[in-house]
């Protein structure tokens, strides 16, 4: 059984008259372990598609299934408790709390929760370090550099070991040291601990340290291709053949 599992799903916005159609019967799966990014010009449903997924969206037509679970039919309690348990979110914007440590910002659920402070110490200690950042810990945000902060925010979506992490164009604020930094990171994650991840993103650069990736046009999927056994470099130039077939509206390079 595949980990995610999309099943024709639309999704429109608007009011009679005015409607436009985001997505249009896309259908997919995702298999656990993979680290899947999603591509495609501004406009194609790219980032829909990740708040559907990410039940902060609720679907017009269609069903996603994480194992078993229909998520399309979750009410608000049941929501916030399954993204609590299910899901890691990392964004392009840093979203961490200026008035906490770095620490404190990555334990933060944990604390809420009542979990005992070794506890979340730990655990703390166990991200930050699949991260690259125990010695930055004690700093706050803006003690630190834009790729730490983000790097920060990862770790603070994996401390509950969620079935799936969700990135928003992670590396769309970030240099190109800080990028290749947290995309390695994400290799590795993917590759020592089975995550996987679903990474919505326009840059090439960041696409190529995917397994896979789906190609969005107009709502709907244009293409996909896989890595397989190919070097990043070769798996790159592929990735912008199809962007340029498809119009090139992505960024080829950091």
């Amino acid at each position: 059984m595949p980990l995610l599992k999309i099943e024709k799903i639309d999704k429109f916005y608007g009011t009679k008259g005015n409607i436009t159609k985001a997505l249009n019967h896309v259908s997919f799966q995702v298999e656990k372990g993979e680290f899947l990014g999603i591509m495609g010009s501004s406009g194609s449903g790219k980032t829909t598609l990740l708040n559907c997924i990410a039940t902060i969206f609720h679907v017009t037509a269609g069903h996603i299934y994480l194992g078993e679970k229909d998520i399309t039919g979750l009410k608000n309690k049941e929501l916030a408790r399954f993204r609590m348990e299910n899901l890691g979110f990392v964004f392009q914007d840093f979203n961490l709390l200026d008035n906490f440590t770095l620490e404190e910002n990555i334990g933060l659920a944990l604390t809420m929760r009542g979990e005992a402070p070794s506890k979340v110490k730990e655990r703390v200690t166990e991200a930050a370090k699949k991260l690259g950042i125990t010695d930055v810990l004690r700093k706050m945000p803006a003690e630190v550099s834009g790729g730490q902060r983000q790097r920060c925010a990862a770790a603070r979506a994996i401390i509950n070991k969620p079935k799936l992490l969700l990135a928003d164009e992670p590396t769309g604020a970030l240099d190109s040291h800080s990028a290749q930094m947290l995309l390695e990171a994400f290799e590795k994650l993917n590759k020592n601990d089975q995550a996987t991840i679903l990474m919505v993103t326009h840059d090439v650069f960041s696409a190529s340290y995917c397994s896979r990736i789906l190609f969005l046009k107009d709502g709907k999927i244009f293409t996909e291709i896989r890595k397989g056994e190919k070097e990043r470099r070769e798996f790159f130039q592929e990735i912008l053949d199809v962007v340029t077939l498809m119009g090139g509206d992505v960024s080829d390079a950091r």
